[in-house]
């Protein structure tokens, strides 16, 4: 299931969501730095309605920021969302 996730260099949520994604088994995750292209900020607040990163995708599922990663392993939905095909 490819990971993508909107980043900066200086952003402590990235790196828990980061860590957290390859506590769950996570190889790879796609990182696009929005502070080094600041078309790549605006593709992703027009795409999740949001402003703030890390952003989250889990194939198609926008799963939000590092709290909502956090509630969705908490909740046990995490690991499923992972392994679905």
């Amino acid at each position: 299931m490819p990971i993508l996730m909107y980043c900066t260099a200086i952003c402590p949520f990235c790196v828990r969501a980061e860590h957290l994604l390859k506590q769950r088994g996570v190889t790879e995750i796609e990182k696009i730095r929005i502070d080094l292209d600041p078309s790549q900020r605006e593709i992703m607040m027009n795409r999740t309605q949001r402003r703030t990163v890390p952003q989250i995708y889990i194939g198609d599922t926008h799963v939000g920021g590092y709290d909502d990663l956090a509630a969705l392993d908490q909740a046990g939905g995490l690991i499923p969302l992972l392994n679905a095909s």
